[in-house]
């Protein structure tokens, strides 16, 4: 059974940083792309960046140079460094897993998902 499980989320002030982790189990980890969504109150679930399982990277606009993704596969975890906060990140952040490297920025791609962590940034 896989298991994505997310953690790291919070309450933050705006211009903080958080990091957001992503344990993954039941699949073999590195041969899985890697993904962040995030959902806000009312919103649709956005991309936000995502990992090759050969460590290409891609990132939103509205998150490049301010957030970083990484793997570690032998830890069997995904990571999502949020640096300069800012109110509009505020949203339940999704890992997710896909076992390609294209379309990564489409929720469809993903074949597995977390249950979300909640990230609040306050102005």
């Amino acid at each position: 059974q896989v298991q994505l499980v997310e953690s790291g989320g919070g309450l933050v002030q705006a211009g903080g940083s958080l990091r957001l982790s992503c344990a993954a189990s039941g699949l073999t980890f590195s041969g899985y792309s890697m993904g962040w969504f995030r959902q806000a109150p009312g919103k649709e679930r956005d991309f936000v960046a995502a990992i090759t399982w050969h460590n290409s990277i891609d990132y939103t606009d509205s998150v490049k140079g301010r957030f970083t993704i990484s793997r570690d596969n032998a830890k069997n975890t995904v990571y999502l460094q949020m640096n300069s906060l800012k109110p509009e990140d505020t949203a339940i952040y999704y890992c997710a897993a896909a076992g390609t490297n294209y379309r990564l920025r489409v929720g469809l791609t993903y074949f597995y998902w977390g249950q979300g962590t909640q990230v609040t940034v306050s102005s």
